[in-house]
C-alpha cells in the first residue's frame, strides 16, 4: 500500500467499496501501487499496467494496453472509438467485483507478462487522423496558427482534431477553432487548463 494513494479510498463516493475491494485484489498481485492523475495506478518497473477510476454509471479498471489482452471473457470495454491502446473492464456494485476476482486476476497477469515481453500497441499516426477541414482552411489562411499547431505534441494536435471533428455542424466546429485558438498558442492542449 501506497500512503500516498489512500486519500483516494478514504474520500467519500458511490464507488468507495468498489474500490477498495479492487485495491485488495489489485496489490494481491504483487505490482507497485503508484497515484497518476490522481488515481491509483499499478505499475511494474514503472511502466503502466493497469489504473481505475470511476464516473456516474460505473466504476472500472483500465488497462493501458488492454488491446493486446486476450479478452476470452469478453468483457474489455473500449472508451471511445478513438481510444487506441487501453480497454476497460466495467462494474456497477461491488458484488460484480467480488464474484469475478479470479478472473480479474487472471487479466492483471496477462497484462504483466505483456508488460514483461515488451509488447507495445502500434498506434496511429497523427497523420493517419482526419484533419477537419475547418482546421484545415484555418491552418492555409493564417501561418502563425499554423506553425502554433504544427508545434503542438502530436498528442495535442490529435486530441484538437478530435474534439474539433465531433461537431456535427460546421459552424460549431469553427467556434471550437476559434476558442483554441489562445490554447494553442500557449502549447496547451484542449483540455488544459
Amino acid at each position: 500500500m501506497n500512503p500516498k494513494v489512500d486519500f483516494f479510498f478514504e474520500k467519500p463516493s458511490q464507488w468507495q467499496n468498489a474500490f477498495r475491494e479492487l485495491r485488495r485484489i489489485a496489490l494481491d498481485t504483487g505490482l507497485t501501487e503508484e497515484l497518476k492523475w490522481g488515481k491509483p495506478c499499478y505499475t511494474l518497473n514503472g511502466n503502466n499496467i493497469f489504473l481505475m477510476h470511476g464516473f456516474k454509471e460505473y466504476c472500472a479498471l483500465l488497462f493501458h494496453k488492454g488491446v493486446l489482452l486476450k479478452d476470452t471473457e469478453h468483457i474489455l470495454v473500449q472508451q471511445t472509438e478513438n481510444v487506441q491502446s487501453a480497454r476497460q473492464i466495467r462494474f456497477t456494485d461491488v458484488e460484480e467485483i467480488i464474484d469475478q476476482e479470479r478472473i480479474l486476476k487472471a487479466y492483471i497477469y496477462e497484462a504483466i507478462e505483456v508488460e514483461k515481453a515488451g509488447l507495445e500497441v502500434k498506434l496511429k499516426k497523427t497523420s493517419e487522423f482526419d484533419m477537419p477541414e475547418e482546421l484545415q482552411k484555418k491552418m492555409d489562411s493564417d501561418i502563425e496558427f499554423k506553425s502554433a499547431f504544427k508545434a503542438l505534441t502530436p498528442g495535442r494536435q490529435r486530441g484538437y482534431m478530435l474534439h474539433i471533428s465531433q461537431a456535427k455542424q460546421s459552424k460549431t466546429r469553427i467556434a471550437r477553432i476559434e476558442k483554441s485558438i489562445p490554447k494553442i498558442f500557449e502549447g496547451k492542449g484542449y483540455n488544459e487548463q
